[in-house]
């Protein structure tokens, strides 16, 4: 699809593709077996400015926006979800200051994420709180110039790596989701700890912990927005990098499928290639017919984005939902076209299947996006559209 991207977003989709192939693809069954974070790969990221692509220029960043953030998360996780993970989840953590941050905090924290110098992670996740993310229990509560936070997340990416967290408590729990404010807090403050490393199936590369809050102070001008907005700065975050889910998931396809075709052309069974044989075809033209279909929802959500769109909520959803269960498939059907040496982790399509379920599950399950989707669909259908 490079027709429809202009120089500089081909230019993202190059560097990304070069950096992948040559930092990425010689270690990442390395980082993939050892689960062991990408340090030195994020900071060939950082070296190349990609880790400020979705960051406006004023605040350091190239101002690619979430169609040039995608292009980048496709070629890396073309590779390698489980870097991918790691590199995606800085902006996941940062848009909350994009969307809701007051000048002051845009100036002082997004230059940092910009230059490589910071990552970012995104704290909403609780053991009771997945898909119903009013349950949080974290609670931030309000002690003269600073709250004091007390709880603990679940399977955040980059906790104990990053050096900005934005996290999500219930400054008043009679409110339910009305409750929740969203806050920074920055890599060091007393009181916040982490717990042990996640064992995972896939996206091994990157790292998900706890963290624990205990009588964690934290200055009241770190808060997002206002008290109370905590679910709204939340909604409008992933709203932005929902696509950046689909991109990932597109790019895992991509790469299941690229390793599909070139071994079925050298594979010979009955004395012919197996690409001969008319099942296999039509798994192949399957396979590419539903990652091109995924890519351009993706990147027509990520242009609506860009292009400031109000209401983006149901595209962000179709988006993420449909690339995801595509990735799925394909990856399967990948492992499947390569037969015993596919399951083989010789070959990295075990890899890709094992990374790919994931999709399916984060920054909001299929079933919640479905429920969005079905939601706005009623809503529309109400209001005569």
């Amino acid at each position: 699809m490079d027709y429809f991207l202009n120089e500089k977003q081909k230019a993202i989709r190059q560097l990304a593709r070069k950096l992948a192939l040559e930092k990425i693809r010689p270690v990442r069954a390395q980082l993939d077996d050892a689960s062991e974070f990408p340090r030195e790969i994020m900071n060939e990221f950082a070296k190349t400015n990609l880790t400020g692509i979705f960051i406006p220029e004023e605040y350091g960043g190239t101002s690619g926006g979430c169609l040039g953030l995608c292009l980048a998360i496709e070629e890396i996780a073309r590779v390698c979800a489980g870097v991918c993970a790691s590199f995606a989840a800085t902006a996941l953590g940062s848009f909350p200051i994009l969307v809701a941050g007051t000048e002051e905090q845009k100036q002082k924290y997004l230059p940092e994420v910009a230059s490589g110098k910071a990552l970012a992670a995104f704290g909403l996740t609780e053991a009771n709180a997945g898909s119903d993310a009013g349950a949080i229990e974290t609670t931030a509560m309000a002690d003269g110039d600073f709250y004091v936070l007390n709880g603990r997340k679940q399977w955040i990416t980059n906790a104990g790596e990053a050096q900005i967290y934005t996290i999500f408590a219930m400054t008043d729990k009679s409110r339910g989701s009305r409750g929740a404010t969203a806050i920074i807090v920055e890599d060091g403050a007393p009181g916040m700890t982490f717990g042990r490393k996640e064992n995972k199936m896939g996206i091994r590369a990157s790292l998900q912990r706890e963290i624990f809050f205990e009588d964690c102070r934290v200055p009241r001008k770190n808060v997002l927005g206002r008290e109370g907005m905590g679910f709204v700065v939340a909604m409008r975050t992933l709203d932005n990098t929902r696509p950046g889910i689909g991109a990932q998931a597109v790019g895992l396809a991509q790469g299941a499928f690229d390793e599909a075709i070139q071994y079925a052309r050298g594979r010979r069974q009955f004395g012919e290639s197996i690409t001969s044989f008319q099942a296999i075809q039509h798994m192949l033209a399957d396979m590419a017919t539903q990652i091109e279909a995924a890519r351009a929802l993706v990147y027509s959500t990520a242009r609506m984005i860009d292009a400031g769109s109000k209401d983006v909520s149901k595209d962000s959803a179709m988006a993420k939902v449909f690339a995801s269960d595509m990735a799925m498939r394909v990856t399967t059907d990948a492992v499947q076209i390569m037969g015993g040496y596919g399951y083989m982790k010789e070959y990295p399509v075990e890899k890709m299947m094992r990374d790919a379920k994931i999709t399916q599950i984060y920054e909001g399950t299929n079933q919640i996006q479905r429920n969005i989707i079905a939601r706005h669909l009623i809503k529309e259908a109400a209001a005569g559209q």
